[in-house]
C-alpha cells in the first residue's frame, strides 16, 4: 500500500496484482532483511523504506520456464488464486528481485544456482526497460526458475480510498550465497541490510519511513532467530485489508496487531489525508 495523495478519500480503483520479496541472510547480529529506500517523487511509495518487488506483467502468467520446486497448483491453493495468477505471482517475484537488487533465484540446473549475476548486467537493465520478457531471459540464458527458494509469507491489499491498489502477495528467500544484492536500479536511492530490529529502531528514530505492510513483517521477523526458521514457518496466509480512517485533519491507517506502530505518534504522511 502507498500513502500518496491528499485530500478527500478517492473512489475505489481496480487492483493490480504485485509480489514482494523479503530477502534475509544470518549475520553476526541475527537475521539480517534487505531494504530500499524508493526515489522521492515515485508514483508509488516515493521516498518510503520496503522490500524488492514491483507489479505482474502480463507476461508472467504467459511464460513456459523451466521450474523446479512447489508446482503451481501448490502455489493457487497457499495465496487463493488462479493457478494462472499463481505462477505470474512467483515469476513476478523472481524477476521483480532481479531487477531491484540484482538477486537471481535460478540456476542453471534444478538444484544449482547462480554464483555470481554480474555477466547479467544488460540483461538486467533489460528488463527493467521491457524490452524482452523474463520467460524470455530464462530461456535465453537456460536457467531453471527456482521456485523451492522462495517461501508464501502474507498478502496486503492497498486499502480503498487510494489512488493506486495493489493486492501483493509477500515472499521470504534466503539471499543465495555468492551472489551480492545492490541498489543498481533507477528506483531506489539507496539500500542497506539491517535486523528487523534495528530497520524498526531507525524507522523511530526519523531514518526511515516505513508503511504498515513493511513495519508488520519486519516485526514479525524480529521473532525469528535463524533464515532456517523463517523458511521453517508456515504462516497461514490471510488478506489482510487495512482502513483508511479520517479525523481531526490527519489520516490513520487501521490494520491488525497495529498497536506499536503508532507508539511514537503521527506519521509523515498521515497529514496527506487533512482537507
Amino acid at each position: 500500500m502507498a500513502i500518496e495523495r491528499s485530500g478527500e478519500l478517492a473512489p475505489a480503483v481496480p487492483l493490480k496484482d504485485a509480489s514482494t520479496v523479503i530477502l534475509v541472510r544470518d549475520g553476526d547480529r541475527g537475521v539480517e532483511v534487505f531494504l530500499l529506500q524508493r526515489v522521492r517523487g515515485m508514483a508509488f511509495a516515493g521516498g518510503m523504506t520496503v522490500f524488492p518487488g514491483g507489479g505482474v506483467d502480463p507476461s508472467d502468467s504467459a511464460a513456459a520456464v523451466a521450474w523446479a520446486g512447489p508446482p503451481v497448483r501448490w502455489w493457487s491453493e497457499r495465496f487463493g488464486t488462479s493457478e494462472s495468477l499463481a505462477q505470474a505471482l512467483v515469476l513476478a517475484a523472481v524477476r521483480e528481485t532481479f531487477e531491484e537488487c540484482g538477486v537471481l533465484l535460478a540456476g542453471p540446473t534444478p538444484d544449482t544456482v547462480v554464483a555470481d549475476t554480474t555477466a547479467f548486467g544488460p540483461a538486467r537493465r533489460q528488463l527493467e526497460a521491457r524490452e524482452f520478457t523474463f520467460g524470455e531471459f530464462l530461456e535465453r540464458e537456460g536457467l531453471v526458475l527456482r521456485a523451492d527458494l522462495l517461501r508464501p509469507w502474507s498478502n496486503w491489499i492497498t486499502p480503498v480510498g487510494e489512488g493506486r491498489r495493489y493486492d501483493t502477495r509477500f515472499f521470504v528467500a534466503a539471499a543465495p550465497e555468492g551472489q551480492i544484492a545492490d541498489g543498481d536500479t533507477s528506483e531506489a536511492d539507496a539500500v542497506r541490510w539491517q535486523t528487523p530490529q534495528e530497520a524498526i529502531a531507525h524507522w523511530q528514530d526519523g531514518g526511515s519511513v516505513l508503511l504498515p505492510p513493511t513495519w508488520s513483517q519486519l516485526t514479525a521477523l524480529s521473532r525469528f532467530g535463524s533464515v532456517a526458521e523463517i523458511l521453517a514457518a508456515e504462516p497461514q496466509i490471510t488478506p489482510i485489508l487495512p482502513t483508511l480512517v479520517t479525523g481531526d485533519g490527519e489520516l490513520r491507517v487501521e490494520f491488525p496487531e497495529q498497536d506499536g506502530y503508532y507508539e511514537a505518534g503521527p506519521h509523515p504522511w498521515a497529514a496527506r489525508g487533512a482537507n
